[in-house]
């Protein structure tokens, strides 16, 4: 337990201290963020914000994380997909911020890339973590076997855990404070399945992140930029995979799940309508066109992401462990 603590502090440490370094040199390199036009009007004076600052967290995270659990394999592998994943968030920004491409990397791109990572994570989980190919369904308390096809499910699983992670990346802390809880609650998690390494990681990937909150909380000074979200969506799959709890992650991540749902209504309902549901989407900007402040959503949403976290986590001591 004290490991954990410790954990927690260094990462959050390192992102306090490592932040007035990073952020200037974000600035001076004019890696600054640009503002969508159709966007709330409020967010324009957000622009010019440096962004990437999702390297903020991945330096907090890693030093931590191997210091204290080094040895273990399943740390060594999230570590893996959270920097793969960040990789990929920082073409992405580097092409759209600092080439001026505002499309940044082509979907296909990314895809190639989490296709890799995907079948690396499955690989190295199923032949060397008997991790298995089943998948556990909380509170009926049994495995189902996918076989092959359980690799296309992690490929979703990725794919659509670090696109909803991006796209509550939308206000000051939003995301930041969200992935926190989440990296608490499965720490529990892994600790439930007797897997105090990865606990270590998920302790650190909080302190890490709320860490970058002291900068990233309104007024934002630095955001995390696609470097940042991709890779706190990659962190999170990767140990919902390797706990056998990608089911329970919809339930710990249910606020990015609710994000992601608003506009995937929204666009649906727009090309087969005409009509949109929300003022706008993600819904986070909903609220905020029907007169909410930035402050006010962001804290209700990570009200939001505690309450589905405890959620989850009373799912977890009602099915007990007997499924696994």
């Amino acid at each position: 337990m004290h490991e954990l603590f410790y954990a927690a502090v260094m990462a959050f440490i390192i992102a306090i201290i490592s932040g007035p370094m990073i952020i200037p040199l974000l600035r001076r390199l004019k890696f600054g963020q640009s503002i969508r036009e159709e966007g709330p009007q409020r967010h324009y004076a957000k622009a010019g914000t440096p962004t990437m600052g999702g390297i903020i967290i991945l330096t907090s995270l890693i030093i931590p994380a191997i210091y204290f659990a080094g040895r273990s394999l399943e740390v060594w592998l999230a570590l893996f997909i959270t920097f793969g994943h960040g990789l990929l968030g920082f073409i992405d920004d580097f092409i759209k911020v600092v080439l001026k491409r505002s499309l940044g990397l082509k979907a296909r791109q990314k895809l190639f890339g989490q296709i890799i990572m995907a079948l690396a994570l499955c690989y190295i989980a199923i032949n060397y973590m008997d991790r298995g190919t089943d998948l556990w369904i909380p509170l009926l308390g049994v495995n189902v076997d996918f076989g092959p096809l359980y690799y296309i499910l992690i490929f979703l699983v990725l794919v659509g855990t670090t696109n909803a992670v991006n796209l509550t990346d939308g206000l000051d802390g939003l995301a930041a404070g969200t992935t926190t809880v989440a990296a608490l609650a499965y720490a529990v998690i892994c600790m439930n399945f007797m897997k105090p390494d990865l606990a270590i990681f998920c302790v650190a990937l909080a302190g890490s992140t709320l860490g970058f909150l002291r900068y990233n909380a309104h007024p934002a000074k630095v955001f995390m930029g696609d470097t940042g979200s991709l890779a706190l969506g990659g962190a999170l799959a990767a140990v919902s995979v390797m706990t056998k709890t990608e089911l329970l992650l919809v339930i710990v991540g249910g606020v990015f799940v609710i994000e992601a749902l608003s506009v995937i209504i929204q666009v649906i309902s727009f090309k087969s309508t005409g009509k949109r549901v929300f003022l706008m989407s993600p819904i986070h900007h909903h609220f905020e066109l029907a007169g909410w402040s930035e402050n006010k959503v962001v804290t209700v949403f990570w009200l939001a992401g505690a309450v589905f976290s405890a959620i989850a986590l009373v799912i977890l001591a009602v099915s007990h462990s007997g499924g696994m």
